[in-house]
């Protein structure tokens, strides 16, 4: 199927059954947020994975009792770096380096004036500018889960400092984004399920300056 009809299928599941989605599609809606495009190559986010079900019902206090939190298969918590360092840029400059071959501080230019530009801002700035990475695997993996025909809910509605206390994210460096929910629609007990996806008109959607 085309990406625009497996966008058509999905939906933000407002109640799942609690039945497990196969470990092999999981990881696959992983590897596309994985593969997604971030600024400079950074990749400055990582995904917690959670499927254990005890851990699942601790969190969803922490997310407003939102029963998708429980009743989803694995939960993909979407957490960015705190800030951008030294050694993190390093890291990925050189890992880009060795892995295509090129002379050790072939892009060290490019690198610098990166850090230039980390260093003139805040650790808030740092953090909105990784979050808006982490967003663009987020969408790629809400795209792979419709193209499995695998549910899932787009979930902000938690409290994130409460999660990376829960979760150990600050000793990490990294601060809770999003949460994506993943599991089977429960189409007996879903408000949403039968009702018609409405989005805004292409008309009102596309500013054309042709």
């Amino acid at each position: 199927m085309s990406l625009l009809e497996d966008l058509k299928w999905r939906y933000a599941t407002k109640k799942m059954t609690g039945a497990s989605v196969e470990q092999e599609k999981v990881d696959y809606i992983i590897e596309a947020a994985r593969l997604a495009p971030t600024s400079s190559g950074l990749h400055p986010f990582k995904i917690i994975e959670i499927s254990n079900q005890e851990l699942k019902e601790q969190i969803q206090p922490l997310a407003y009792n939102q029963s998708q939190i429980v009743d989803a298969s694995h939960l993909l918590i979407f957490a960015a770096y705190d800030e951008y360092t030294q050694e993190r840029v390093d890291s990925v400059f050189l890992q880009q380096e060795v892995e295509r071959g090129l002379p050790t501080g072939f892009a060290n230019d490019y690198k610098n004036g990166l850090m230039a530009r980390f260093n003139s801002q805040s650790k808030d700035q740092h953090f909105e500018h990784a979050a808006r990475q982490a967003y663009i695997g987020f969408g790629l993996a809400i795209g792979a889960a419709a193209e499995l025909r695998v549910d899932a809910t787009p979930m902000e509605g938690f409290d994130n400092a409460a999660i990376d206390q829960f979760l150990g994210l600050n000793e990490l460096g990294l601060r809770s984004v999003t949460v994506l929910a993943l599991g089977h629609r429960d189409i007996d007990n879903d408000w949403l399920v039968n009702l018609k996806k409405v989005r805004i008109a292409k008309e009102d959607f596309v500013i054309s300056k042709n």
